[in-house]
């Protein structure tokens, strides 16, 4: 497979999985404003496990860059890093938020 096509893939994937977490952090937030708990830490759970695998397309990428693999950086690339990076950072909020919601 040609070098720009891998990094789509990849690229491809991270978004995925990425949008895929997001959408379990938003139920989370729903479970979380009526007061279901476990129903919420179970969909952040969720969520963490999709930007898991969304970090090991990711890891692989580096992975093969360490090792001397030219990389063309493309523009859906860039978009992968900053869905995955803000969702990242979203279910450290509704982890936080979860705690409150908890003390309430």
């Amino acid at each position: 497979m040609e070098n720009t096509e891998e990094l789509q893939v990849v690229a491809f994937e991270i978004i995925l999985h990425s949008g895929n977490a997001r959408t379990s952090i938003h139920k989370a937030f729903s479970f979380m404003r009526n007061k279901e708990f476990i129903e919420a830490e179970a969909m952040l759970d969720e969520a963490n496990n999709s930007i898991l695998v969304a970090h090991q397309s990711q890891t692989k990428l580096l992975k093969d860059y360490a090792n001397g693999k030219k990389i063309e950086m493309e523009i859906i690339m860039v978009h992968a890093q900053d869905h995955l990076m803000t969702t990242m950072t979203l279910l450290e909020v509704a982890k936080e938020m979860a705690f409150l919601y908890k003390e309430r």
